[in-house]
């Protein structure tokens, strides 16, 4: 709603867009990295839930701190350098993507509860909604879109 006075146009906040929140990150890939990317994720959270009045229930919570340790995890084992973690949100959805200096993409393994590791990517498949993963100009760029909501 825009109301006038003598005029002027007053934004009362009701018919102004709203961009979602967007966080990033630059990690070195020296220990306790993925634990800060961990904690960055949840202050994340947090901030949706306070600026966005998101309604993130504990699972949706950790479903997206454990797409963030996924995904960082192997932007740390399988890169030679530095990474950056990017998280925009909403109410309805989160978004986490690694950028990491590597160019060669992940790769996802068939279901094999016998296999010992390597079930990054399958459990970030079967959380997010969207999962992508292409090279960039500096290496490559992983995506996972998660839905909050139902």
């Amino acid at each position: 709603m825009t109301e006038f006075l003598d005029g002027a146009v007053i934004p009362t906040g009701f018919d102004v867009p709203v961009e979602p929140l967007r966080r990033a990150a630059h990690f070195t890939g020296e220990p306790g990295c993925i634990a800060e990317a961990r904690t960055f994720a949840a202050h994340f959270v947090d901030q949706l839930r306070t600026e966005w009045c998101a309604r993130i229930d504990e699972r949706a919570s950790g479903a997206v701190l454990l797409v963030v340790s996924e995904l960082v995890t192997n932007a740390d084992r399988h890169s030679n350098g530095p990474y950056i973690l990017e998280m925009e949100g909403t109410d309805a959805s989160v978004t986490v993507c690694v950028y990491d200096s590597s160019d060669a993409l992940p790769l996802r393994f068939p279901k094999d509860p016998e296999r010992i590791g390597r079930h990054g990517l399958e459990i970030v498949h079967a959380l997010a909604a969207e999962v992508t993963a292409e090279r960039v100009p500096v290496g490559k760029r992983v995506r996972a879109l998660l839905r909050l909501t139902d």
